[in-house]
């Protein structure tokens, strides 16, 4: 769906490049996350694969098309929240969506089923300007999907959720992915990253560092220990344990069978704990 190779790009008035040479690919049907702190290049890229920034180096390709020689076709088969929504605040939800419709030559998604699935659909008639910003973003996330588009682009999309909206929305995300479409995310949120995405690309000062699943990540970058929390009387202790001697360790068996056990977890690291281990950066 996306092949980039060795982007570089400088913004007009800047002697460094904010690219370095980026090279990705993005496969059909996948969730697929840049992760990074803030400058690190993200929004760039994504600014560059939804054709907004041109004068690039380097050979892109988004959606079988080259992205130095767009049409207007383009548009019709992606779909982009941007981390500020960018609606009609005098207009109401249903007339944003309405107006924005007809942007489109296809087929387009019904307002009300969008606003629906995003728990919107008692605010159809309310003014943007009333809305919260988390009401904001998830009425950004359905202006994206009027369309019905093969890739969609969305540059943090939990910001402003609650617990429960954000559940949702990710809950929103997936479905899109089970529905064939390609999501291509822009988060510095690890949460985000580690749920929903089925590969993710660290981008630290304009350059790829790392590209994996999640999973293999935390994995590759973790420790095979076991760590056990237990009661021994009222005291409350805790011993770690090599997960390829655990089977026969036999201070661990005794554990098992003669305390109260309260927790028991591996020691894998987070995706967090990998992005600093493999790029020296905090994600701030």
């Amino acid at each position: 769906m996306i092949k980039v190779n060795d982007l570089k790009f400088t913004y007009p008035g800047n002697d460094q490049l904010t690219l370095t040479g980026l090279s990705f690919e993005v496969e059909e049907g996948e969730v697929f996350g840049f992760l990074g702190p803030s400058g690190a290049g993200k929004s760039t890229t994504q600014k560059i694969l939804i054709g907004i920034l041109k004068n690039f180096q380097g050979d892109v390709s988004v959606n079988n098309q080259n992205l130095k020689s767009l049409n207007s076709d383009f548009y019709e088969h992606i779909g982009v929240a941007f981390e500020t929504p960018n609606l009609y605040s005098k207009f109401t939800a249903l007339e944003n969506l309405n107006f924005f419709s007809n942007f489109y030559a296809g087929t387009t998604r019904d307002p009300r089923e969008l606003l629906a699935a995003v728990g919107l659909e008692q605010d159809g008639n309310t003014r943007v300007s009333d809305f919260s910003k988390g009401m904001k973003v998830r009425l950004n996330f359905c202006r994206s999907l009027l369309h019905d588009p093969r890739l969609i682009f969305l540059d943090e999309p939990t910001a402003g959720l609650d617990p429960v909206n954000l559940r949702k929305m990710e809950s929103l995300i997936l479905a899109e992915k089970a529905r064939g479409k390609t999501v291509c995310i822009t988060t510095h949120d690890m949460h985000v990253a580690d749920t929903l995405c089925d590969r993710v690309a660290f981008i630290v000062d304009g350059h790829v560092s790392l590209i994996d699943a999640p999973r293999e990540l935390k994995l590759q970058h973790g420790e095979r220990n076991l760590e056990v929390e237990y009661r021994e009387g009222e005291a409350l202790k805790k011993d770690a344990f090599s997960m390829d001697e655990v089977g026969g360790d036999a201070r661990f068996q005794e554990i098992l069978r003669q305390h109260y056990i309260e927790t028991i977890h591996s020691r894998e690291a987070s995706l967090e704990d990998v992005f600093v281990k493999t790029t020296g950066r905090n994600l701030a």
